[in-house]
């Protein structure tokens, strides 16, 4: 019989162990963000050409902030996008579970 690894972790304890869990955080993230940007637009009845001047950018810069996989926006353009659709940007900082006792 094999002794698996993981039974009884937590996903977040395997990711941690994997040394994947600040990529894989950023990355859900920015996921969320992205969708949130967009369904605030569809609101608006943004299109990404509309959006984009209203950033003052180029449409290719408002495709990377609205893909999801792209980690690398900075908190000014997400400031930015943010107060062109009558919103903010509120972040906080919390205690991993794993560390609350």
């Amino acid at each position: 019989m094999t002794k698996k690894k993981h039974i009884g972790s937590s996903f977040e304890s395997f990711l941690e162990e994997e040394g994947i869990l600040e990529e894989v955080n950023a990355s859900a993230l920015k996921a969320v963000i992205a969708r949130n940007l967009k369904e605030y637009m569809g609101e608006k009845d943004l299109t990404q050409a509309d959006m984009a001047e209203l950033l003052g950018t180029s449409r290719s810069g408002l495709v990377r902030l609205l893909d999801p996989k792209n980690t690398s926006v900075t908190l000014l353009t997400l400031n930015k996008a943010a107060t062109v659709l009558g919103k903010r940007i509120d972040i906080t900082l919390v205690t991993p579970k794993s560390n609350r006792r």
